[in-house]
């Protein structure tokens, strides 16, 4: 099953992006041999301004058609590392091929984008910068990987 981040913005050099492909190259690696991946990062940018509707329909065409789509929402889903890798392995098992996770911008991801996701997950009450949230989604797939290949990266 191949993974797709798609993300409002731009991640430049710095700290983010070295821990999110740092956590992508290690995900690929430990996803391969169980059919999860690869994992294709899918950024877009509101050039003009037009707020969440335009970022809205800038992901809806970065969304590889028919890919399962999963909103990252402080309304979404709150989880524990393990649920979060069985899901992804309930997934990939129902013969899913690709599963997209998606960022909104500062202000959120627009109600008719939200409401056409089949889930929607959370990382807590707290408010995350979208750019944050994609190294900690990064990390949770990443765990996700290794939760399923009996690895010692996760320690329950």
């Amino acid at each position: 099953m191949r993974v797709h981040v798609c993300a409002v913005g731009r991640l430049r050099a710095g700290p983010e992006r070295q821990l999110a492909d740092d956590y992508y190259d290690r995900f690929t690696r430990t996803g391969r041999p169980l059919g999860l991946g690869p994992l294709t990062e899918h950024e877009v940018e509101d050039k003009k301004g037009g707020g969440m509707a335009a970022e809205a329909d800038l992901l809806t065409r970065a969304l590889p058609s028919g890919a399962l789509m999963v909103t990252l929402d402080e309304r979404g889903r709150v989880m524990s590392s393990p649920d979060f890798a069985a899901m992804l392995a309930k997934w990939r098992d129902g013969g899913r091929q690709d599963v997209a996770f998606v960022i909104g911008g500062a202000d959120g991801i627009a109600p008719d984008l939200r409401a056409r996701a089949e889930a929607s997950v959370s990382f807590g009450a707290m408010v995350w910068p979208h750019m944050l949230v994609r190294v900690m989604l990064a990390e949770q797939i990443y765990r996700a990987a290794t939760i399923l290949s009996g690895g010692p990266y996760h320690r329950a």
